[in-house]
């Protein structure tokens, strides 16, 4: 990868990564860039040199019943397909809010106060500011963590658009209210912080995981000969446009293997190839004590 310029440094893991999108009704579609007053801080921002953004205002009851009816319908249709089409889970968590402040009644996918971590995030995160064509990813190495973004959706060629410390990082939370369950919110040491869409319910949940040391991510370096063996045999066949896999071993030891491919049905959402390797590179099932694989 062309970012990649110490040979001592190894990808841990990846994800795409946007500003999320409310759920709600009252906030469906929308999201908000919020400071520690809950106020809206999107002219600071644009002052600060990111492009203008809409201006987002949560509707009314009477504006959330008939978005609700014709938001059914349509959600209806789209669930079906994407279980026809697509393996991934879909659906928005159990419906229940975890945190009803940040996501029913207001729903902040930035919160911060001048001079935190978070608002030096690159504005290329969000879907409203950039060019549809324009991806961004979030890497984190074993030196570093980074947002990347890049015109063609190529990792290996992408552009470094932030890079911050590890120990930056304070908290990765899974957050279930979410498209696809594919959400994640990551708070920084100062305690500001940003919700992110990740593409896939998988890339939250390892997200969280390694960060709670669930699971120790590895490289491709760290495998055994056998699973390089395996790991080559799995990706054989996979799409052209799929990411680089990522491996992650689980308490039992258990390497879980998984690749992420953009998906054909839904612009932004990936589908997960996953697999599960033994020590010597056996293909292996779940195992007692690990966390469950979709």
């Amino acid at each position: 990868m062309d970012w990649l310029t110490d040979p001592e440094e190894d990808v841990l893991i990846h994800s795409a990564a946007t500003f999320a999108t409310g759920m709600a009704p009252a906030v469906s579609g929308q999201r908000w860039f919020r400071d520690t007053g809950r106020n809206d801080m999107q002219g600071e921002l644009v002052s600060a040199g990111w492009p203008p953004g809409p201006d987002n205002t949560p509707r009314t009851a009477g504006n959330k019943a008939s978005r609700r009816v014709g938001g059914a319908l349509a959600s209806a249709l789209a669930l079906v397909t994407s279980l026809v089409l697509n393996e991934n889970n879909v659906g928005s968590g159990d419906d229940k809010p975890e945190d009803p402040e940040n996501e029913v009644d207001d729903f902040p996918v930035m919160w911060a106060a001048p001079g935190t971590l978070a608002r030096t995030l690159p504005w290329q995160l969000d879907p409203a500011r950039r060019p549809k064509s324009y991806i961004t990813d979030l890497v984190i190495t074993n030196h570093r963590l980074l947002f990347v973004g890049s015109e063609l959706g190529l990792l290996e060629h992408a552009d470094v658009l932030c890079e911050l410390p590890l120990d930056a990082l304070a908290e990765a939370r899974h957050m279930q209210f979410s498209k696809l369950e594919a959400d994640v919110r990551l708070t920084f040491a100062d305690r500001s912080w940003v919700r992110l869409f990740t593409g896939a319910r998988n890339s939250a949940e390892r997200l969280e995981q390694m960060h709670s040391g669930t699971v120790r991510m590895l490289s491709a370096n760290a495998l055994t000969e056998g699973q390089q063996r395996e790991a080559a045999r799995f990706c054989t066949g996979k799409p052209k446009t799929s990411y680089p896999p990522t491996y992650a071993m689980l308490p039992s030891g258990t390497v879980l293997m998984e690749v992420r491919s953009p998906s054909k049905f839904t612009a932004g959402c990936f589908d997960v190839a996953v697999n599960l390797m033994d020590e010597t590179g056996g293909r292996t099932g779940p195992q007692p004590g690990d966390p469950s694989v979709p």
